[in-house]
């Protein structure tokens, strides 16, 4: 009887590494992050100056700021999809270009409505930024280390992005006209639109059907009124509005969810939600910008209306905060070499309860420390959370889902912003409400606005004769103090229970090694070479 042979193995490929091309498109992959990133933060700076030119009644001041939100994040994981379907490098350039006309359009309107409707469209080409290049990175580093440290220093200009907006936008305001903050996206987009097409690869999906229409619909349906609902929380308070949206944003979220099951080549394949790191990845993704964004909405106002600091001052004192969210995300590369992400998501969750700790330490005297040291902790978690939810998202789908998945990760990154404003924002403002002590000699008016907010108090103050501006300011201090305390332990005991979530969620992780031995699945089909 002849001797059984042994099965031949074949030793798994190594994936290649990347050379210096690939990492000069990761410089390239940064600009859109940059732009979006400083954008967001310009236009608050820029109101004041807005209003006195263009007369906007109250309820368009807020749509300059509310519409870019909503359309962007109900556009994402559609544009995501989408991307991964026509091309990843034509959307992202497409929506580059789109941006920058948007820009335009924004810098030299002259009404209201021609500002909302540019804003509208930045929201609309701001989609396609995130999820195309998060997707490309994906495609140009197949070295799981590699790319987790592009990552690393692609999250990095968020954080650049955030610390320069403030200064930059001060900056411009100070010698230029209102316009100029958004004429700061164009240079940034000329040197993509002129370099993306050389060093960037062309990627999709192979044999992507026919995008479904009816789902597509159903996807802005669902995000459209759940965004406008939780705003309508953050603004105006529980109000039938709000509840009806976040009903209807529900119902059609439902309507859509049952589509995907059903179809054969769904919009968004929502089985990737039952991968149990890709789910407790985004909740994670979720949780750390609801930390941050929700103390940044109260650091801010502490610094300028309880220490008294003007912006740009403000800002550098919140700089610390964006650098340990940058060190961090590039110490979590090593980190994650001796280290499991079961253990190291939970703890950027854990480094950001314990900066809401040490912001129930805050008073009406304190002159900025213990918002530094709050904010250092909160950014350093970000920064390590970030990084690895990031990544874990994107190594725990198939190349070909990478623009989806890059889409759910940056509607994670909006819903999670704006979810902090609404929750820690309504505890902060309920508080403050319930404490301060208005005095009757304030007149009536006035006396509305100071019990409603610590800005309104001080605006009040300033028309009020010293003696009872001191004893109004006095009071709506120590109560935004007080509320601040409050809203500190309920970030801390919010982001505990994350950590303890995810940490439950991946305790039976376990993650391929970064070395490359690991076989990993081929790249998409590259449908177009670098020039």
């Amino acid at each position: 009887m002849p001797a059984r042979r042994a099965p031949v193995t074949t030793a798994p490929t190594a994936p290649a590494r990347a050379g210096r091309r690939e990492w000069m498109a990761l410089g390239v992959l940064m600009l859109p992050v940059l732009l979006v990133s400083i954008d967001n933060t310009v236009l608050s700076f820029a109101i004041p100056q807005i209003a006195a030119a263009l007369s906007p009644t109250a309820a368009q001041q807020l749509w300059f700021v509310d519409i870019y939100t909503l359309v962007l994040a109900s556009l994402l994981v559609t544009m995501g999809t989408l991307g991964d379907r026509v091309g990843r490098r034509r959307l992202l350039l497409l929506g580059a270009a789109g941006f920058g006309l948007a820009s335009l359009f924004a810098a030299f309107a002259s009404t209201p409505e021609e500002l909302i409707a540019a804003r509208a469209l930045k929201g609309l080409f701001g989609a396609t930024l995130m999820p195309s290049t998060l997707s490309l990175l994906r495609n140009v580093f197949l070295d799981h280390g590699q790319r987790r440290l592009a990552i690393a220093i692609w999250a990095s200009a968020f954080s650049a992005g955030t610390a320069l907006g403030p200064m930059v936008g001060g900056l411009m305001l100070e010698h230029f006209w209102w316009g100029s903050v958004f004429l700061l996206n164009v240079p940034l987009l000329a040197v993509l639109l002129v370099v993306g097409p050389r060093l960037l690869p062309e990627s999709r999906r192979a044999g992507a059907g026919r995008i479904d229409l009816l789902s597509v619909v159903l996807s802005v349906g669902a995000m459209l009124p759940f965004v406008y609902g939780i705003k309508g929380l953050t603004t105006g308070g529980v109000s039938v509005a709000a509840v009806g949206a976040l009903a209807l944003g529900a119902v059609v979220g439902a309507v859509f969810v049952h589509r995907q099951l059903r179809a054969t080549d769904p919009l968004l394949d929502v089985r990737l939600f039952t991968v149990r790191v890709f789910s407790a990845s985004v909740v994670a993704n979720l949780m750390s910008v609801f930390a941050l964004s929700g103390l940044l909405f109260l650091v801010s106002q502490h610094l300028q209306l309880v220490v008294g600091l003007d912006p740009i001052a403000a800002g550098l004192r919140l700089m610390p905060g964006a650098l340990a969210a940058v060190v961090m995300g590039l110490i979590a590369v090593a980190l994650a070499r001796v280290a499991p992400i079961r253990l190291l998501i939970p703890a950027g969750l854990a480094l950001s309860t314990a900066g809401y700790l040490v912001g129930t330490t805050l008073t009406a005297s304190d002159g900025g420390g213990v918002v530094v040291a709050a904010f250092v902790l909160v950014g350093a978690g970000v920064g390590l959370a970030e990084t690895l939810t990031n990544d874990a998202i994107l190594a725990s789908v198939p190349p070909e889902r990478a623009g989806a998945a890059s889409g759910i990760s940056e509607t994670a990154y909006e819903l999670g912003a704006t979810l902090g404003v609404a929750t820690l924002g309504g505890v902060l403002s309920g508080v403050y409400r319930a404490g301060v002590d208005v005095p009757s000699q304030v007149p009536d008016a006035a006396a509305a606005s100071a019990g409603e907010t610590l800005g309104g108090a001080v605006a009040a103050a300033a028309e009020l004769p010293a003696r009872y501006a001191d004893l109004l300011l006095e009071s709506a201090r120590e109560a935004f103090t007080t509320a601040a305390v409050g809203t500190a332990w309920i970030g801390a005991t919010v982001t505990f229970a994350a950590a303890v979530v995810v940490a439950i969620a991946l305790r039976s992780h376990r993650e391929e090694p970064d070395d490359g031995a690991a076989a990993q699945t081929a790249p998409d089909l590259v449908t177009a070479p670098r020039a």
